[in-house]
């Protein structure tokens, strides 16, 4: 590995950054790592529900992890919106929190991305950062895919931002 490769996949401190409130459409589900194939199915339908009414994307496909218990993880797949849409099931109308968000962008393949995870919480640990969960329920828990698979298929170069929200 190159030192420039080295450096790409390290992460770094993270950044604090007030975000708006943000508009999004999205399909919640629940299941385990062991299904992820399942939740990753739900793209497809989402972006199809968006080409369907006609609306267009106003960010990066995102997961939006409300908990996760037990191998269980409670999360929504989305994408953001300009305006205010009306929604049907399966498909919901959300709104991404305003506030504090710790942001660190993963460089590679989405199957290492718990290596930020566990940097931003020891991040958080030695600054005394609190996240924003009540109940292991997160208030705002994001993971932003920068990279589009169709023109840059090698998930090795791939871009994730990952946000949590501090607790106020």
């Amino acid at each position: 590995m190159t030192a420039e490769e080295q450096t790409r996949e390290d992460p770094v401190d993270p950044k604090i950054e007030y975000r708006p409130e943000q508009r999004y459409v999205s399909i919640r589900t629940q299941a385990p790592l062991s299904e992820w194939g399942r939740v990753n199915a739900l793209i497809g339908e989402v972006y199809g529900w968006l080409a369907s009414v006609s609306a267009t994307p106003a960010g990066p496909l995102f997961y939006r992890y409300h908990s996760v218990a037990d191998d269980l993880i409670d999360v929504e797949v989305g994408v953001p919106v300009d305006a205010s849409v009306t929604a049907a099931p399966p498909v919901a109308a959300g709104v991404k929190p305003a506030g504090d968000y710790a942001v660190l962008i993963h460089h590679g393949h989405p199957d290492r991305i718990r290596e930020t995870f566990a940097a931003l919480d020891a991040w958080a640990a030695a600054t005394g950062t609190t996240w924003d969960v009540t109940d292991n329920v997160w208030a705002g828990r994001f993971e932003s895919y920068l990279a589009d698979p169709a023109t840059q298929p090698d998930p090795a170069t791939w871009e994730t931002e990952v946000a949590y929200r501090v607790r106020d």
